[in-house]
């Protein structure tokens, strides 16, 4: 045994997608063989800190996630006939010394493997969310409850739903290939470019972020980097969640409050992210196919590398705007291009873009729409208009720093 308590809860959380990949692949049953690891888990958080991290850490959490899933399926009268076919199937040897599971190409397509199935089509997002955290980011339903400020009992049920959705499915656990394979990579994406806004701007509650679930998902987002290096799209959105992340310490004021980013200290952003997501977003650019977490990273830059925000590039950022809205990704993008508009144009152009999204259900209620008719109408000096914008704005959001936000500009311009 060596090593400590330091790093001991990383370490688990890197490890844990490699067991549940090694456990799904030997015996077949994601949701039992989930619940083994899980337990695995748990043992390691609690015997490892004072007794020291194994030799073989993974073969140790293996070993005893098996135990666990032998255990399981002997406790339930209803699976004996699995539990015979189980026991056949498995040399006793193997469930006792450490794992064969050294061979970093079976790593990496587990863990890959492992990603898809978690985003499994038949999954709701708020599903596929809860499962990728738990089962591929190693976290305890309490943890993810937590941080989508959601009862735990709740966050088990969606997460039970989830495993019996992809039992029921029973889907493959292999790596999809062609056309499906790239389309179900998208969707992890998507799943955890979700995790990452969900973290550094919180749908609801009293924080604006929550910074646990940013740092898991540039975690796993670094993780599928690795997985498939050759993805362009995927080193856009890790170089969009670095140059985005970058930022955080800067977002709040002293008590909690909301900073906008022509406001925040620049001298406070992590100049180490930004680098990172420069260099990285500057690499892949050239690569080939353009697509909009690229576009959006390379936004991101442009912003992260001006100075002041007096000296942001704004005619490039409306250009890469241009290039995103060719994209199809929605009226969220318009509304981010119209205050691109705004700042090249005039605040008119940017309100006359905002006037083509009155009708879109999709924004009808959303408070970002208010908010940003509010601040482009005090760009043009209209207090009275811009204040009650503001308010309209602020009664839509169910963020308290928003709302608090909001309602202090409103109060200011009246």
């Amino acid at each position: 045994m060596t090593g400590g308590p330091v790093g001991v809860e990383d370490l688990l959380r890197d490890l844990a997608p490699q067991v549940l990949g090694r456990l799904v692949r030997r015996y077949g049953t994601f949701d039992t063989c989930e619940d083994a690891v899980q337990e695995a888990l748990v043992a390691a958080a609690l015997q490892w800190p004072a007794a020291g991290v194994p030799d073989n850490p993974r073969g140790w959490l293996v070993t005893v996630a098996s135990r666990k899933l032998v255990d399981q399926v002997r406790s339930e009268a209803a699976r004996r006939r699995r539990e015979d076919t189980l026991a056949l199937a498995t040399p006793a040897a193997e469930l006792l010394a450490p794992a064969a599971d050294d061979d970093p190409v079976a790593d990496r397509d587990d863990s890959l493997a492992l990603l898809f199935l978690c985003c499994h089509r038949d999954l709701s997002p708020p599903s596929r969310i809860a499962l990728t955290l738990r089962a591929v980011g190693g976290l305890t339903t309490a943890q993810i409850a937590a941080a989508f400020l959601v009862p735990e009992p709740t966050m088990a049920q969606r997460i039970s739903r989830a495993k019996q959705a992809i039992r029921a499915a029973g889907s493959p656990f292999a790596l999809p290939e062609g056309e499906d394979r790239t389309e179900r990579l998208a969707e992890v994406r998507h799943v955890l470019y979700l995790v990452f806004n969900e973290g550094y701007t919180s749908s609801g509650g009293e924080e604006l972020t929550a910074p646990g679930l940013s740092t898991e998902a540039i975690r796993l987002t670094r993780l599928l980097h690795r997985l498939v290096p050759e993805d362009t799209e995927t080193a856009g959105l890790l170089a969009l969640m670095l140059l985005t992340d970058a930022r955080r310490p800067a977002r709040t004021g002293p008590h909690g409050e909301l900073v906008p980013l022509a406001e925040q200290d620049r001298g406070a952003w992590d100049a180490g992210l930004v680098a990172e997501g420069v260099e990285l977003i500057s690499r892949t650019l050239p690569k080939g196919r353009v697509g909009p977490y690229q576009l959006q990273a390379a936004i991101a830059a442009v912003h992260d590398e001006a100075p002041t925000a007096g000296e942001t590039d704004w005619p490039q950022i409306l250009a890469l705007y241009d290039l995103l809205e060719r994209t199809g990704q929605g009226p969220v993008v318009t509304l981010n291009r119209a205050v691109a508009v705004a700042m090249v144009h005039g605040p008119e152009a940017g309100l006359a873009l905002l006037d083509t999204l009155a009708g879109d259900k999709r924004l009808a209620h959303h408070h970002r729409l208010q908010a940003t008719r509010a601040h482009l109408l005090e760009l043009l000096g209209d207090r009275a208009a811009a204040a009650t914008a503001y308010r309209e704005a602020a009664r839509h959001t169910l963020s308290a720093p928003e709302r608090r936000h909001l309602t202090a500009r409103a109060r200011r311009l009246a």
